[in-house]
């Protein structure tokens, strides 16, 4: 899947002080961006806005200056999405991400990591957190903690800012809804799980994967392989290469590869927004989707193809597209 090296890399390599260490000089020295990813099934039933009215008091009491509040889906929506929006994170100065993870059992999370200053937005380790049953008890050990800080931000905002949420969105010019054209004569590249780097970090704090096992992030990755291998036999009659780590463009075009089977994962409203869609009250589209499309390397262009065929499922949504590649 898209985002299991990234997991990994969080089971691996993420060192987090839970609470026994102070909160971080970054954050208590910059500016923060808070990114909260909230489970439609968790009860009492909230959305992320109302989390952020919630929490933004137990982060002034810490010591935080949160000057913007997005929703998780939507900054991690791609890797062009993220990047944009990392680019308007370095613009304002911002030296601290604050991840707000609410699980579907009410459990929250909060970690505090600094700002890379690029588009992986967080790094594999370095991290402070804290976890709590609800948001309540995460509010009270927020304000525990505040005793025994002594805040270095002033003129901080009293009340939650959510800023425009277009900075990322510019890319959506660039996709097709259409097939490519001679997919025939030249190879389709796959990335498998380990050709993406640190691009799905940040991913792996949404509600449904933060706190993955190991184990079922291993299994996953075996099921994708085998599962891509099956599809693909079955469905695309032309050549194709998985791709199990990263190469350049100009490498890939001397190898014949001219295409790029790319995914994205996401509320399906902001995806087919972000892909340039016409879509009707998307803030009603909230299932977790997953869509595939092709990328052109020679122009850098994307084709999603001209049949809507996203799923929850990565399989079905992956024959479909191949389905509906037939499509003239």
């Amino acid at each position: 899947m898209k985002y299991i090296s990234a997991l990994l890399l969080i089971f691996f390599q993420l060192t987090i002080s839970f609470a026994q260490e102070a909160v971080p000089d970054y954050f208590l020295e910059g500016k923060s961006v808070i990114l909260i990813s909230s489970s439609p099934q968790a009860r009492p039933s909230m959305q992320w806005h109302d989390i952020a009215t919630d929490i933004h008091e137990g982060l002034l009491a810490i010591g935080g200056d949160p000057v913007g509040y997005y929703e998780l889906e939507d900054i991690a929506l791609s890797q062009e999405v993220q990047a944009g929006y990392a680019s308007a994170f370095s613009k304002r100065l911002i030296s601290a991400i604050v991840l707000i993870t609410r699980k579907s059992n009410g459990q929250v999370a909060i970690h505090i990591a600094p700002y890379t200053g690029n588009a992986a937005i967080v790094p594999a380790s370095g991290i402070w957190g804290l976890e709590a049953d609800n948001l309540g008890s995460l509010m009270q050990s927020l304000q525990t903690i505040g005793q025994q800080v002594k805040s270095r931000n002033f003129l901080v905002l009293e009340v939650p800012e959510f800023p425009n949420s277009e900075a990322g969105l510019e890319s959506s010019r660039r996709f097709f809804a259409r097939n490519p054209l001679n997919l025939d004569a030249f190879k389709l590249g796959i990335p498998l799980s380990g050709a993406a780097g640190d691009a799905g970090l940040l991913m792996g704090y949404r509600y449904d994967l933060l706190g993955k096992s190991e184990q079922a992030v291993i299994a996953e990755q075996l099921a994708e392989k085998s599962g891509l291998e099956q599809l693909f036999e079955a469905h695309y009659p032309f050549q194709y290469e998985f791709l199990t780590n990263p190469r350049g463009d100009a490498e890939l075009v001397r190898e014949r590869i001219q295409f790029v089977l790319m995914r994205l994962e996401g509320k399906e409203g902001d995806l087919m927004q972000s892909m340039g869609l016409p879509v009707e009250n998307p803030e009603e589209k909230t299932r977790i989707v997953v869509k595939y499309y092709i990328r052109l390397i020679v122009r850098d262009e994307l084709y999603i193809g001209p049949v809507w065929d996203a799923d929850p499922d990565w399989r079905k949504a992956l024959t479909g597209f191949l389905k509906n590649l037939q499509i003239k």
